[in-house]
């Protein structure tokens, strides 16, 4: 791929984008935005939502004064800190859904471009960063929101190679593998194993000038009993058996320049469902080859989307358009099984104050409508969230909206500032002529085990005439245009049954095994003709 060379005219990019985004604004585009919070205290680089409901928003320590302080008497010292050495700021906050209100919490090593993901038990496992957060290991046990919990920091083991840009991703056995990151071309586990960081060569191989291998788009697959996972890095992609640190296969490059950071496209796989050995995983966006490098900020980004079925015998991207181009969007995936692509920008790269053009404009990505009819543009924000922005999926169906930071410090007084405000995103399904569709979860197990037959007991307000769906989504840890861990499974489910006035038994069969869901805690969301119910949370065990 050759190096970008500017080459286009930008006055009439910009008049040519003035003329679509006009005719675009004329329309009643679907969805809503609501402010939630002013003032959280700190731009979120990371955030991650929890079973009681809450949300862990975290930014980096090296960074200087937030504008939310830790309780009294409880500061951070850190004499190698250029930014603040006697550190009494949060860097990291607690979120309550229920309250909207802000609590700090403490973090002692520095969390910069760092990886997560949520353990089997619900505690959320978080790791690397730099300088004296390189080789760390942190955990969060998430608790009622009248509790105090609080970040810790494990003495007893660390990271075998400091990470820094490394992707999560939880294994069937609940184990959670540990991949790449800046100059560290091998994966590890959490807890350690005896063979301790194991070289991928395939990391090796992407590296290009401007690494474009960081922050690797890695989905565990459902074939094979979960020993296989689906990674891509820069533009190409493996499936790698994890067990026997082995590529088993080389998927065809895909067209359209690098794609991860930091030149910033975002991926997702696609709901899992049917007898669950089907995984389609899709990619959109992303810089010109060589922008990051160049410092183009105003290279237009690639509106490019490659989807691929990643266990098909003879697998081939197909390729679409998206109505922008765009870097550093987020994907989420949304209960019905649709994609919320947001966030963003149109030109430039990630990286500080690298990126211009916001994209306020969402996406709705519709994997079952033919090619050219997929996307919806939906209604504009008012905000914009570019590099350090984060995008996930509340238990009420809504969007939370958090952070950007394109600064290397807070910078309030700039043309994208510092972005403390919380926003959430109502997507269309949401909307009150759509009220008497949704249905409410009465009767729900807490726990199931694999393979394993319940019921579900939902009312809806008007008759039901199609088969209430059960579809439960994983609590990702998104950062960096990427949600690690994220998964939706649509549920095995017989037609609903009447039980009462408005009131229907559903018969649900448990994923088969922890390579469709792995072992933790999902949203469970009854799905009434494209309408949500508010996700009750439900934990898939052995």
């Amino acid at each position: 791929m050759a190096e970008f060379v500017p080459s286009y005219t930008p006055g009439i990019v910009l008049v040519l984008q003035t003329i679509l985004l006009f005719s675009i604004a004329r329309a009643d585009l679907p969805g809503t935005w609501e402010l939630i919070v002013q003032d959280a205290g700190i731009a979120s680089m990371h955030t991650a939502v929890t079973r009681f409901n809450t949300v862990i928003l975290l930014d980096r320590t090296n960074i200087g004064p937030s504008r939310k302080a830790l309780d009294r008497h409880r500061c951070r010292r850190d004499p190698k800190d250029a930014a603040l050495k006697h550190d009494c700021y949060a860097h990291s906050v607690l979120f309550d859904l229920g309250t909207n209100q802000i609590r700090p919490l403490m973090i002692q090593t520095d969390t910069w471009c760092s990886s997560g993901q949520f353990l089997s038990d619900g505690s959320l496992l978080q790791t690397g960063g730099d300088k004296d957060g390189f080789k760390k290991i942190r955990k969060f046990e998430p608790c009622d929101p009248n509790e105090t919990c609080d970040w810790v920091e494990l003495q007893d083991t660390e990271l075998i190679t400091g990470r820094w840009y490394a992707t999560n991703q939880i294994l069937p056995d609940g184990s959670v593998i540990i991949v790449g990151g800046r100059g560290t071309n091998t994966v590890e586990y959490y807890p350690p194993r005896q063979n301790g960081a194991v070289p991928f060569q395939f990391l090796a191989d992407v590296e290009d000038k401007q690494m474009d291998n960081l922050y690797p788009y890695v989905h565990l697959l459902p074939d094979d009993d979960g020993g296989h996972l689906f990674v891509f890095a820069n533009s190409r992609a493996v499936k790698y058996d994890h067990r026997l640190n082995t590529v088993v296969r080389e998927y065809p490059p895909l067209d359209g320049g690098p794609r991860n950071y930091p030149s910033g496209g975002s991926s997702a796989m696609l709901a899992i469902q049917g007898d669950f050995t089907t995984a389609e995983i899709l990619i959109c966006g992303g810089a010109q080859s060589g922008a990051f490098t160049a410092r183009a900020i105003d290279a237009p980004a690639h509106g490019t989307c490659g989807r691929i079925i990643a266990t098909a015998a003879d697998p081939v991207w197909v390729t679409e358009e998206m109505p922008f181009g765009r870097i550093m969007g987020d994907m989420v995936n949304l209960p019905t099984g649709e994609i919320l692509i947001i966030n963003g920008a149109q030109a430039g790269s990630q990286g500080f104050e690298m990126g211009s053009d916001p994209c306020l404009y969402p996406l709705l990505y519709r994997p079952d409508q033919p090619i050219g009819l997929r996307f919806m543009t939906l209604n504009p924000g008012t905000v914009p969230r570019m590099y350090h922005s984060t995008a996930n999926l509340l238990p009420d169906g809504r969007i939370l909206l958090a952070g950007s930071n394109p600064h290397y410090f807070y910078k309030f007084n700039a043309e994208f500032p510092t972005e403390l405000r919380i926003e959430a995103f109502s997507p269309e399904y949401l909307s009150p002529d759509r009220a008497n569709l949704r249905p409410e979860i009465r009767e729900i197990p807490q726990i199931v085990r694999y393979g394993e037959v319940f019921d579900v007991f939902v009312t809806v307000p008007l008759p039901v005439v199609e088969i209430i769906q059960m579809n439960w989504g994983s609590a990702p840890f998104a950062t960096h245009s990427f949600s690690q861990g994220q998964r939706l499974v649509k549920l095995t489910v017989a037609p609903s049954v009447p039980d009462g006035v408005g009131r229907y038994r559903i018969q649900c069969t448990a994923p088969p095994n922890g390579a469709v869901s792995p072992p933790g805690y999902y949203m469970a969301f009854a799905v009434n003709q494209g309408v949500p119910s508010i996700a009750r949370w439900i934990r898939i065990v052995s």
